[in-house]
């Protein structure tokens, strides 16, 4: 048996995952705006929004403290003593909206700040504010039936044991997972643990696809994701004014730790009915919407549907700006519409962020307004596109008609119609325009240092970009000053006005992402992209439950082609705790897997259990572990081993955005 120090470093690499970091949320200083810090056209322009649209809507706020029971306070921290969730780091959202804010997004931003524990209906209670999402809670014939779960054990926790202390401490009789979004599931541990359940027969109620689309997303491109989740969500934000106010459907996420539990019931067809610890349940699959896994439901008895998170207090994301692949909008729409006639004899919709709608008029509007929000994109979209416009013009071009406009139900605060007529254009034709100069375009930076020379140099940029700026014409400031960048990053005076410009640009943004965007790339100008990533060790819960499959899928895309090119070599993987064997070769520079029995004639076979694979992965595992433990024994040419595993490429997670 041999056990070579490369190989830690080798196996590592193999997970091809993020650095580690601890969650921690930033700075909730109170910032006072002043005249130095936003512009006269960013005054100028929230003043207009201010003007058009009407703000004031004592309805709205009314709607969302119907039913308050209680506020928690102080914070929430993991077992390592970092903050995960702060209940007074948004204190200062209220009264008027400060210069640095879109009127509209802190509009919002003081709706999404009415948290806590409220009664829905009765038998129905919801938590608000103790992260991104909510929790939903029905009582049943025994217990409490708790649908989503938040995104981290630690918040959920919380959010239970606040939700017991003022409504009574009764058990968990079943957990619904309303879709496959890490926000909805991620928590669940915090709610019932793995041996509770089991020994209870809890059951765990998801839609059709459900484990595989939450495994899957979370591995194949997470590093990416979570990079760029970091600029969406404005987790490096301060609290306060010029910084972190919201994220459009709720307060900011919660980076805790992450699991998952397995569903014992899946809801595989159209339409379900399920008893539910007493209650009837109809369930409406919904894939393809806001989620590939998805569904709605029914509570006759209550007079109560629940919306997941296909309906909500905002356009949504026909493309997430995480990234993620580009959602059906003519689907969607369509399940909208089906939704009206599930809902013909509900009082009341609650969803899985925001605050409920009550009455019937009231719920066939926010439905109405709703899916022709989507549908109205798609089609003018689909018009234009057909009229030979393309995805940039007819952003640019597409108008919200005027009862939408009105409807603040529909605003983008979390999705954009400029980002969603986009994705409309790239779901039927994808990334290219048909310009044949597009076919074969120069990199980012070979593009920039080519437009800096035909501009006579970064300080003629620069110089056209200030006159931009002082002209409040922010965006060609930024692009120009993009390609300045790009062409030298390290040139502070180009690096400085082009974070002076993403100010202002967060400022007066609708959209919580792209107020989050802007002022997280103006923070990475000035101090730098971050050092270290996100810890995943905050996913192993989940990792565990993840099929091996998904971690071999995302082994093999993050091979080195190159280094791979003229190997030939055959590895055999055995999880000794789960009595599966696997396959790996390299063929062709690709790396394929079968599972099923060792090769004999493999070049190197690496036995090891699946707990400590996942703490390599998450880099809980050193090398002392490696060399010692007696989860791990290698067979075989140590040296072909290690060869294979340095070919596996390991994502930083750190890699800039605002720089190259």
């Amino acid at each position: 048996m041999k056990k070579p120090v490369a190989l830690l470093a080798a196996t590592l690499a193999a997970a091809a995952l993020a650095g580690c970091k601890p969650s921690g949320q930033s700075s909730n200083a109170p910032v006072a705006s002043t005249q130095d810090d936003v512009t006269p056209a960013v005054r100028q322009a929230n003043a207009n929004v201010a003007q058009t649209l009407n703000l004031n809507d004592a309805r709205s706020l009314e709607q969302a403290r119907r039913g308050f029971i209680a506020a928690p306070t102080g914070q929430i921290k993991d077992s390592d003593g970092n903050v995960i969730w702060d209940f007074d780091a948004f204190a200062f959202v209220k009264g008027d909206a400060p210069q640095t804010v879109n009127p509209s997004l802190w509009r919002q931003s003081v709706l999404n700040n009415q948290v806590g524990l409220f009664k829905v209906t009765d038998r129905i209670w919801q938590l608000r504010g103790f992260d991104l999402a909510n929790i939903t809670l029905v009582e049943g014939k025994s217990g409490w039936i708790v649908i989503d779960t938040l995104t981290s054990r630690e918040t959920s926790e919380a959010a239970m044991a606040f939700a017991r202390k003022h409504l009574g401490d009764k058990p968990v009789s079943a957990i619904i997972f309303s879709h496959s979004h890490a926000d909805h599931f991620g928590g669940v541990l915090g709610v019932i643990s793995p041996e509770e359940a089991k020994a209870r027969n809890v059951p765990i109620i998801a839609p059709a696809g459900f484990m595989e689309e939450a495994t899957s997303e979370n591995l194949m491109a997470g590093t990416a994701m979570v990079r760029r989740s970091l600029f969406m969500y404005g987790d490096e934000l301060p609290r306060n004014a010029k910084g972190l106010v919201d994220n459009g459907l709720g307060k900011a996420v919660a980076y805790g730790r992450v699991g998952i539990l397995p569903p014992t019931q899946i809801i595989d067809q159209p339409v379900q009915e399920v008893m539910v610890d007493g209650l009837k349940f109809v369930f409406h699959n919904v894939p393809g919407s806001e989620a590939p896994s998805e569904y709605v439901f029914e509570i006759p008895e209550l007079k109560a549907f629940g919306g997941a998170e296909m309906m909500s207090y905002t356009l949504h994301n026909l493309y997430t700006l995480r990234g993620a692949k580009v959602r059906d909008a003519l689907k969607w729409a369509d399940y909208l519409d089906q939704s009206l006639a599930f809902t013909a004899d509900a009082e009341v919709i609650f969803n899985q962020h925001h605050w409920p709608v009550w009455g019937k008029e009231a719920i066939r509007e926010f439905i109405v307004m709703q899916r022709d929000a989507y549908k109205y994109i798609h089609d003018q979209t689909v018009r234009m596109m057909n009229a030979g416009l393309t995805g940039p013009e007819i952003a640019e071009k597409l108008q919200m008609p005027k009862s939408q406009q009105d409807y603040l139900g529909v605003h983008g605060y979390y999705g954009s119609v400029k980002h969603n007529a986009r994705a409309v254009y790239q779901f039927y034709l994808g990334w290219f325009d048909a310009h044949p100069s597009n076919l074969d375009q120069l990199p980012p930076v070979e593009e920039a240092k080519r437009y800096v020379a035909l501009a006579g140099g970064v300080d003629n940029m620069i110089a056209t970009a200030q006159k931009a700026f002082d002209a409040g014409d922010f965006r060609w400031s930024a692009e120009v000053l993009k390609h300045a960048v790009y062409a030298e990053p390290n040139n502070a005076a180009a690096k400085e006005l082009l974070a002076r410009t993403f100010d202002q640009m967060g400022y007066m943004a609708e959209s919580a992402p792209w107020r989050n965007f802007y002022l997280t790339g103006a923070t990475e100008l000035r101090n730098g992209a971050p050092k270290t990533g996100k810890s995943l060790a905050m996913m192993q819960d989940m990792l565990l439950q993840t099929p091996i499959e998904r971690f071999l899928e995302r082994m093999a895309a993050s091979i080195d082609g190159a280094k791979a090119a003229d190997s030939n070599l055959k590895i055999n993987i055995s999880f000794s705790d789960l009595s599966e064997n696997y396959v790996l070769w390299i063929e062709n520079a690709v790396l394929h897997f079968r599972k099923g029995a060792p090769e004999k004639n493999a070049n190197a076979t690496l036995t090891l259990t699946k707990p400590f694979f996942i703490k390599m992965m998450t880099g809980q595992a050193g090398a002392k572990d490696l060399l010692f433990s007696s989860d791990v024994k290698t067979d075989g040419s140590s040296i072909d081993l290690g060869r294979f595993l340095l070919m596996i490429e390991k994502a930083p997670g750190t890699f800039p955005i605002v720089t190259r």
